[in-house]
């Protein structure tokens, strides 16, 4: 059922026309601005948020969005160059320049630090939604002028993509602050209920021949940099599991003491272990003699022993393998089994990989210039979606990556047989 949901929207974007890609941006923005409505209700206009590293001040995350979609669209004189536009061509003032405010000296995430985004004096609750409503009437209003190509495109695809990421940031930030965020990941939740129902705690595992598979992006339409310059690699035979793994088979490994056996864990994984309030997955609790709970959007739920485990970073996933006598699959094993077998299911979380993320053969950067390039320093590749993803993000080829310390992200693994 989740293949054929996936089938039928993964694609479509990448290479949708100027109607689909307008109604889609709508859809985006509208999104958007529903979780900004809930993050004020939640938090106060202020939305005044801790300083970690995990998270965004939710005004100038919701504002980045605006931005970003007017540095590449309206305000980008090359647009209509696609690939070719040049990065640093000059823009004119942003539209908040007319109240007195530098947009480019608050939003532009490549010359803002993380850290100094707490200091910025950003633009209230109220302006940042006006600034949301005009930044769309204004894409809109250049998409009709848009040639009806993957060139003309490009940047609206970019934008529509963006803003994808940033709302599935928004859900992570959600779940890490203790609050619904609305019913944007309801669609996906109810995907990974249906596919719990039909599948068991235990793993089926699915056996793949050795074969050659293709890395990359290939054929019109979008693709992201990194997906580019495409790789051939041969596999060896394998079995992986047809799941993302279940907390049925994950608890085992915290009930025989896991999390305090540094034998499981590399080196750089039990110093994250020793480190901090991690001695247990994030999330989780269990009270003397009473079940597993788990809590979700700050509230404590009944622990379903199908359901898919999340809120596990590479290091508790690659400690469970350990103690299971297993292992991590690679990227070029995990597109395989996805693309050759119709009980691969997948889209539940993210998936922890066992391979770097790197640029493949004749990489090239585009015009977002800090998309990929600064972050090929031999972080994870994740796989996948999760239940906040988009369905129009969904793609077999789409590498994310983060670094393998990370639990707040809706990740979980599956994994291969020694």
């Amino acid at each position: 059922m989740k293949r054929s949901i996936e089938g039928a929207t993964r694609t479509k974007l990448r290479v949708a026309g100027k109607h689909l890609l307008g109604q889609a941006l709508q859809d985006a923005r509208l999104r958007t601005v529903r979780l900004l409505d809930h993050y004020e209700a939640a938090l106060g206009a202020s939305m005044t948020v801790p300083l970690e590293p995990t998270l965004n001040p939710p005004r100038w995350e919701f504002g980045h969005v605006a931005w970003f979609t007017d540095w590449w669209l309206c305000r980008n004189p090359d647009r209509a160059l696609g690939l070719d536009a040049n990065p640093g061509a000059f823009r004119f003032a942003a539209r908040q320049a007319r109240r007195g405010v530098d947009a480019d000296a608050l939003y532009d995430s490549s010359a803002i630090a993380h850290d100094q985004r707490w200091a910025l004096d950003l633009p209230s609750a109220a302006e940042t939604r006006a600034d949301l409503t005009d930044s769309l009437a204004d894409t809109l209003a250049c998409l009709e002028q848009a040639n009806d190509d993957d060139r003309g495109l490009y940047f609206f695809r970019l934008a529509l993509f963006h803003e994808d990421m940033h709302a599935e940031a928004a859900a992570y930030m959600a779940q890490s602050l203790g609050f619904e965020p609305g019913d944007d990941v309801d669609e996906g939740h109810e995907v990974d209920n249906e596919v719990s129902k039909a599948v068991s705690i235990g793993a089926t595992e699915l056996a793949m021949a050795a074969s050659e598979v293709q890395l990359g992006h290939t054929g019109p339409g979008f693709c992201f940099d990194n997906e580019l310059g495409l790789k051939a690699m041969r596999t060896p035979a394998f079995q992986i599991d047809s799941r993302a793994l279940s907390w049925g088979r994950y608890l085992p490994f915290i009930e025989a003491g896991g999390y305090a056996e540094p034998g499981w864990w590399d080196e750089p994984g039990w110093r994250w272990r020793c480190t901090g309030n991690h001695a247990l997955p994030r999330y989780l609790r269990q009270g003397i003699g009473t079940p597993w709970e788990i809590l979700q959007f700050g509230r404590w739920q009944p622990l379903d022993p199908s359901a898919t485990a999340v809120h596990l970073n590479a290091f508790e996933a690659q400690a469970w393998c350990r103690w299971a006598g297993r292992r991590l699959p690679t990227e070029a094993e995990w597109v395989l089994a996805a693309q050759s077998s119709t009980n691969f299911t997948w889209g539940q979380a993210w998936e922890w990989t066992a391979s770097e993320f790197r640029p493949f053969p004749g990489f090239t950067p585009h015009p977002y210039r800090d998309y990929s390039q600064p972050w090929f320093d031999g972080r994870p590749v994740l796989k996948g979606a999760c239940s906040a993803t988009r369905a129009r993000m969904r793609d077999v080829q789409y590498r994310n990556f983060s670094t393998p310390d990370r639990n707040d992200i809706f990740a979980g693994f599956r994994s291969v047989a020694l």
